[in-house]
């Protein structure tokens, strides 16, 4: 992955992505586009991929007020 393609956001990835899938499924690229697209696509894919599991460590663990980290657990309603 390059400096330029890690440091973009998880959103613009996305769309640079979404450009990628449409023009190779237009499929009117010439062979060696089409193959630099493609790796381009999985470079921004694993980008993608890897921010969100970042997210979900993130969520994972809840700071409290006294610093102390817990595991992020969803507390259901008793009916």
């Amino acid at each position: 992955m390059t400096e330029k393609t890690s440091k973009i956001t998880f959103e613009e990835a996305m769309v640079q992505l979404e450009e990628i899938v449409e023009k190779l499924e237009q499929g009117d690229v010439p062979l060696e586009e089409s193959i630099d697209l493609y790796q381009q696509g999985m470079k921004l894919s694993k980008l993608c991929h890897t921010k969100l599991q970042n997210v979900e460590k993130k969520m994972d663990t809840i700071l409290h007020e006294d610093g102390k980290e817990e595991p992020f657990a969803i507390q259901e309603e008793d009916h």
